[in-house]
């Protein structure tokens, strides 16, 4: 049976991310494991924030993150990876879309990157801690 690592990346900011990308790829190669890599776009939804935005924004939003995470992984694995690789692009929450992606996908692993935390992060708790106090499978975090 093949195991599934979930990486959960932010395609805006590759130079922090690719680290992270990096580390999956040898768990993977190393498990013998399908690799899925997921970026989360916020969702403005029916906010006060999203009546200024049209429908039409989101999804060139999300062809945007789909084109910059092609990109990121043809970098790091070459146009034909060696690795079965799915990419996955949500919107939402960060933290409750990778703990949704995980699930459904009955990943064994999440690989995420911890990034230095402000004040705020310590009464709030970053994304990267609220997906290890949930995840019902192992978390890897990867420091910068």
């Amino acid at each position: 049976m093949t195991r599934r690592i979930l990486c959960a990346i932010d395609v805006n900011q590759p130079q922090i991310e690719e680290h992270v990308l990096e580390d999956a790829i040898i768990q993977a190669r190393t498990c013998d494991a399908h690799l899925d890599i997921l970026s989360v776009l916020p969702d403005y939804g029916t906010s006060f924030v999203g009546s200024f935005f049209s429908a039409e924004h989101h999804r060139e939003a999300i062809d945007e993150a789909k084109r910059l995470l092609d990109a990121l992984v043809e970098k790091k694995l070459g146009a034909e990876p060696d690795l079965v690789v799915r990419k996955i692009i949500g919107t939402g929450v960060a933290y409750e879309q990778i703990l949704k992606t995980a699930e459904t996908t009955e990943c064994g692993l999440i690989v995420l990157g911890a990034h230095k935390p402000n004040f705020q992060d310590y009464l709030l708790g970053p994304n990267s801690a609220r997906v290890v106090r949930h995840a019902k499978c192992s978390v890897y975090i990867v420091r910068q």
